[in-house]
């Protein structure tokens, strides 16, 4: 009787979830992930089992990774001292290199290879494949708490990106592949960037006019003054919580690359917690979604 309850519940799961796979059939869903979650195989594996799903149910994943853990811990290995600026790191050029051996090398083919152990194909890129995006270097802005004066800080090869081709992700969309690319790429100075995963994940979306945007992070989304889950806002609400302080901190930088991507194109960002199991296929497929969605 009971394993009849298991399978009567699992049967009901599958039916709601219907309409929601409809909704998304075919659509392109662009997937950071990062943080802490990318650090637990367990979750690794759970990640990468649920990115085989939603191919098999004819949506279309591209997932764009980050890294700055390991980046950090290779860079302490190889005896290369970090500085940051604002969260962003001062890369000179021994550490591009390492950068780029870390975010398109291993980190790539670790994921790349557990999407593979699914079933499916993923395929490693990073901005550089097919030109897909051209970077452009980034320069920070600080006031000197000293002097009061606004100064200009050299990051190094940081980079945004300044153009974007989907070409090789169209092509390998509609090819049944799945996209799996490292933040990393050239710029018309022919140096190697190192672009924020989540600032690259947002003009990848935009480019695309992608169906969603979803940003893997270390909490559950935005939260209200008494620590509650935001599941919905817009952008004019979510200025107004930035305004007022309650969006504070290393939120408000996603929040704003969710801005920018909605104003590409993109139709819904949301922002979720990565170290919950399945938390994608509960965004995607049920009413009530895992994080805060943003929409225009």
């Amino acid at each position: 009787m009971k394993n009849q309850q298991n399978s009567s519940r699992d049967a009901a799961i599958l039916a709601n979830a219907l309409p929601y796979m409809q909704r998304y059939k075919g659509k392109q869903v662009v997937i950071k992930y990062g943080g802490h979650a990318m650090g637990d195989i367990e979750l690794s594996k759970a990640f990468a089992r649920d990115i085989a799903l939603l191919k098999q149910s004819k949506l279309n994943p591209i997932i764009v990774h980050g890294g700055g853990p390991q980046i950090g811990r290779m860079l302490e290995k190889m005896g290369i001292k970090s500085e940051f600026v604002d969260g962003l790191r001062i890369t000179d050029e021994k550490t591009i290199e390492i950068v780029e051996m870390v975010l398109a090398g291993s980190i790539n083919k670790q994921i790349v290879a557990m999407i593979n152990q699914q079933g499916e194909k993923a395929i490693g890129l990073c901005g550089k494949d097919g030109n897909m995006v051209v970077a452009k270097k980034t320069s920070k802005k600080i006031i000197d708490p000293n002097s009061n004066i606004e100064k200009i800080i050299d990051l190094g090869f940081v980079g945004e990106p300044d153009k974007i081709d989907c070409s090789v992700i169209n092509m390998l969309a509609s090819s049944e592949m799945i996209p799996v690319i490292a933040p990393v790429a050239a710029g018309n100075d022919g140096h190697t960037y190192n672009i924020n995963a989540d600032i690259f994940a947002g003009a990848i979306a935009g480019a695309l006019k992608a169906k969603r945007l979803l940003f893997l992070t270390d909490v559950v989304g935005v939260l209200d003054r008494d620590n509650n889950l935001i599941p919905k806002l817009t952008i004019k609400r979510a200025k107004e919580l930035i305004k007022d302080g309650t969006i504070h901190g290393g939120m408000i930088p996603k929040v704003q690359t969710c801005f920018e991507a909605l104003e590409n194109g993109v139709e819904g960002v949301v922002i979720l917690n990565g170290k919950i199991e399945h938390a994608i296929l509960i965004e995607l497929f049920t009413e009530y979604g895992a994080g805060t969605l943003i929409v225009k």
